[in-house]
């Protein structure tokens, strides 16, 4: 901004100047920095500072989002005080003055900057610095991003004719609006289309189909600019014997199940007092744990018997009532013949632990015990979650018995004996219990037109 001046002139009598005066008033350029990201629920800063680094604590500052909300702004300080009386309602109590950078000096240097605390996704657009003083005014525009990061990329899959296969990725909870990219082993695939959409809470999903050939290996990735993608990558593979099979690191699979016998699993109590077993009901103990919130080994159990060959199916309630579902629990099988009572030991497929559990921050969503972790969105929480274990093909699978729905598979190694793996969780009320019943298993066909991963066995007459 250009120095207002003001010219004294005195005059002689004989028409010579005598001398003149320039007064230079208090004057000041607002800078900014901008853009600014925040995850939704962090606090954002959002930079703006006098250039000129004059003391701002004798100044008005003001504000305020969007365009046409001044009198309503987001902060107020004038007269060396903060005035709430204007201040736009979703603001109160998360703004004040920030710091541009660790050495500011705040207000006596001229920084001027707003913090922002649990940002939301309305948080998000353009924020304008206002800065006044007796003498002069200046203002400059931050915009804000609120980002969310969404749900891991869900692959499904449909078969055609000629060997080809329609996969549709799906990722929701995103802001703002994701990237989505397909490619396979060897180069980027064009899709069919991608489609957005965004409910009412702001949040944005995508989905997107491409056609393939059997056998690829298609991945699906999903994120936001300048930020880590979620990728989720598919193996299509040909078999005479069971049709098309899938195996990422989580397999949909869709194949003939036959003369799976039952299997009535029990709990070994080994006198943890950690948890509470009664016959086949299962449930932590205590309400403080010596391994924190985190769940571990501390609270898992093995079950028997043992196996080392053969098809085995078994079912676990994480329902007390239709309403009261478990939050936090761990089904699997494990080839530890005592459970490692290491709250350091990180249980995972790569030292002899294959489970399904609950995803601690996200309650749509179930993941794997793979390396890094596999997780998968699911529209309703499993009330039952029916185990079958394929020792001879090297596969475990999961499904939703109420929904008979396959949730995943998982493909590995097996190598000696292998037992049931149950865990309660924590700051959970809720019962595990091992359900004994009659099992009657009708061969399912395979069935052209239908996503893989919602054909299910009719397991239950």
């Amino acid at each position: 901004m250009l120095a207002a001046l003001l010219l004294i002139m005195t005059l002689k009598h004989d028409s010579n100047y005598d001398f003149l005066f320039f007064s230079v008033s208090e004057t000041f350029t607002v800078s900014v920095k901008s853009p600014v990201s925040v995850q939704r629920g962090h606090t954002a800063i959002l930079p703006c500072w006098l250039t000129s680094s004059q003391n701002a604590e004798d100044m008005e500052v003001r504000w305020y989002q969007g365009s046409d909300e001044y009198d309503t702004p987001a902060l107020l300080y004038k007269e060396k005080a903060f005035d709430y009386s204007s201040q736009k309602a979703s603001f109160a109590g998360r703004v004040s003055f920030g710091l541009k950078e660790e050495t500011s000096g705040g207000l006596q240097a001229g920084d001027v900057s707003l913090k922002l605390e649990k940002a939301t996704i309305e948080d998000a657009g353009k924020y304008t610095c206002v800065v006044s003083s007796s003498d002069d005014s200046d203002s400059a525009s931050v915009s804000l991003t609120v980002t969310e990061t969404g749900h891991q990329p869900l692959l499904s899959a449909v078969m055609k004719d000629d060997n080809k296969v329609n996969l549709s990725c799906q990722s929701d909870g995103w802001h703002p609006k994701p990237e989505l990219s397909w490619s396979d082993s060897k180069t980027a695939l064009i899709p069919a289309n991608v489609m957005f959409s965004k409910n009412s809470a702001g949040f944005y999903s995508v989905h997107s189909w491409v056609l393939v050939s059997s056998p690829s290996e298609v991945s699906c990735s999903v994120g936001l600019f300048n930020e880590e993608p979620k990728e989720t990558r598919m193996r299509l593979e040909n078999s005479l014997e069971e049709g098309l099979w899938f195996h990422p690191q989580v397999s949909f699979i869709s194949k003939c199940l036959i003369q799976i016998r039952e299997d009535n699993i029990k709990l070994v109590d080994t006198g943890n007092q950690l948890i509470k077993i009664r016959g086949f009901r299962l449930k932590e103990a205590n309400d403080e744990f010596p391994d924190g919130d985190r769940v571990t080994c501390l609270t898992a159990v093995r079950g028997s018997p043992g196996f080392s060959s053969g098809r085995h199916y078994w079912e676990v309630s994480l329902a007390a009532t239709a309403d009261l579902i478990k939050k936090s629990w761990w089904i699997g099988v494990t080839d530890k013949h005592e459970i490692p009572h290491d709250e350091r030991l990180s249980p995972t497929t790569k030292n002899g632990f294959w489970f399904l559990s609950s995803c601690p921050n996200q309650e749509d969503t179930v993941q794997f015990s793979t390396e890094p972790e596999t997780f998968i969105y699911v529209q309703s929480k499993p009330k039952t979650v029916g185990v079958y274990l394929d020792f001879d093909n090297r596969e475990l699978s999961f499904y939703n018995v109420e929904e008979k729905c396959l949730i995943g598979s998982l493909a590995a190694e097996f190598t000696g004996e292998l037992f049931p793996l149950f865990n309660p969780g924590k700051g959970d009320i809720g019962t595990m219990k091992i359900l004994q019943r009659p099992l009657k298993v009708a061969q399912m066909k395979k069935k052209r037109g239908k996503t893989l991963h919602s054909v299910m066995l009719s397991c239950i007459q």
